[in-house]
Formats: C-alpha cells, sequence, structure tokens
C-alpha cells in the first residue's frame, strides 16, 4: 500500500538505523532516463527528499508539479508507465491529458456504441516467407528521425548489406503484424539496428514504450536474428549488445562494428568496405 513519502522516510530511518537511509544520488542512474519527470519534481513539496534518493519500486506517494502548473500526487512506478500512446508533454500530468482528451459524457438517449471484439487481427498484407526472412514491407512506416537516415547512410560507408530491405517475418504476430519493423535491418548478418532516444518530451523508450522494445527484441531473436540497440538520452541498455551513446558519431559506428563482430564473428569483416 502506498504511503506518504515522510512516512515512508521516518520507517526507513528506523529500519536502517540511520538519519540518511538512501543519500542523494543513491538512484541518479535509475532516474537519469526520465528527464521529464526529473523536471517534475521538487523536493520542497516532498518534505527535502530528493528524487534520486528514492528508488523507482518504491511504494511512496511523491508530489509533482508538471510544466503548467498542476500539482498531482502519484508513485514513482505511476509516472514511469504514465506514457502511452500519447506523444504530446501533457501524457506525464494526468490533469493535462485529461484537458488534451476530456472523458466523453453520453447522454441518457444515446446509444451504446457496439461492443469491440479483442481478438487479435493479423494484418493480410505480409508476405508467405519463411520465419526470419527480411523483405520490403508495405505497412513499415517511414523513417521518423533525421538521425536513423544518419545511421542508415554511416553504416553503408562503412559495411556492405542489403538496404532497402524493412522488416523481419516472424512465426507469431508482433501486435497486429506477422513482422516486425526494426529502424535498420542487415539481412546479410541477421541483426536488426535500433537508434533509441527518450525524444522531444522525454516520453520515446520510456515506460510502457520500453516493455514493447524487450517485446520488439524476444521476436526478432525468436527467428534467430539479433537486435543492437544505440541508446542515447541516458537510456539505459536492455540486451547484451546494446550500445550507450551520446549520439551518431565515428565512436558510434565503431561500436556497432565492435557488437556485430561479438554477434556474428570474423564474418563481418567480409562486409567492410
Amino acid at each position: 500500500m502506498p504511503e506518504p513519502v515522510q512516512w515512508w522516510w521516518a520507517r526507513r530511518q528506523f529500519s536502517h538505523g540511520v538519519d540518511v537511509p538512501y543519500p542523494v544520488g543513491t538512484y541518479r542512474e535509475a532516474w537519469q532516463s526520465y528527464p521529464a519527470l526529473i523536471r517534475q519534481y521538487h523536493p520542497e513539496l516532498n518534505h527535502g527528499i530528493t528524487l534520486t534518493q528514492i528508488p523507482p519500486a518504491a511504494e511512496v506517494l511523491l508530489q509533482w508539479q508538471c510544466e503548467v502548473g498542476h500539482i498531482f500526487v502519484a508513485t514513482p512506478e505511476e509516472q514511469r508507465t504514465r506514457p502511452g500512446r500519447q506523444r504530446r508533454r501533457s501524457a506525464w500530468c494526468p490533469e493535462c491529458a485529461e484537458e488534451a482528451q476530456p472523458t466523453r459524457i453520453r447522454r441518457p438517449d444515446q446509444p451504446r456504441p457496439p461492443a469491440v471484439s479483442k481478438a487479435t487481427i493479423v494484418c493480410a498484407k505480409t508476405p508467405d516467407l519463411p520465419p526470419g526472412d527480411a523483405f520490403a514491407s508495405v505497412c513499415a512506416p517511414r523513417p521518423a528521425s533525421a538521425v536513423e537516415a544518419e545511421l542508415r547512410a554511416g553504416l553503408h560507408q562503412r559495411l556492405e548489406f542489403t538496404g532497402d530491405l524493412n522488416a523481419i517475418r516472424l512465426t507469431r504476430p508482433f501486435f497486429d503484424h506477422l513482422e516486425v519493423w526494426p529502424d535498420i535491418v542487415i539481412p546479410e548478418l541477421r541483426v536488426a539496428i535500433e537508434y533509441d532516444s527518450t525524444g522531444r518530451h522525454g516520453l520515446e523508450h520510456v515506460g510502457k514504450r520500453e516493455v514493447a522494445d524487450r517485446r520488439k527484441d524476444r521476436a526478432v531473436r525468436s527467428v534467430r536474428w539479433e537486435v543492437v540497440r544505440v541508446r542515447t538520452g541516458k537510456l539505459p541498455v536492455l540486451g547484451p549488445y546494446d550500445i550507450q551513446a551520446t549520439g551518431v558519431n565515428r565512436r558510434t559506428f565503431d561500436a556497432i562494428i565492435d557488437q556485430l563482430r561479438a554477434i556474428r564473428g570474423l564474418v563481418v569483416d567480409a562486409y567492410l568496405t
């Protein structure tokens, strides 16, 4: 059961036998990939306890203040999992989210909408290929980031691989498709490259989106591919071959090539330009 932060802190002081059970900075690494939450948290609203003194899994009620000025109460888990489909800054604040999409009230004389079946409807546009085959998908979204294009162009300068494929055939549906769309597909090595950042409002690849990333990686590995994620913006690594980077630069490309060698061995050198 979540409890007020001052009660939670007092219990920790008693159980640890010290005045400061968690020194400032103890959980800095755990929070650093959530810049929006760092901005929303104010120690003066939480009895002087800083965010880096609070474990992300703590069942504690904290006060937050969004950029508009709304003050609301939520646990660390509630805040970390708040981003969903919405990519607006308002997604981090329940009051702003409600104002952006107000709840519709049905009039008594208004008919109820028909019930929607929860059965998964799989897209029929995926070609009938063996699981693990790469192909050019008509359903794949266009690249949303100029940085992804820069990463792709830089890899083509260093590595020879088929560059017009954007999807991998799966055995089981990933959401409503039997295919998955990595940022970059290297079919010769059966490796997918992903570029991850927290985005403009700190909403990307955190919370529920991180859960989807992990599910996507499992889907790719289920057909005997491997994944290399280039993680920026203090995002923690998710897999054994992920890279933490500050952006797309020479070190980033060198690190990717090193990880490709770690995955596929010296055969990678045969594709170097």
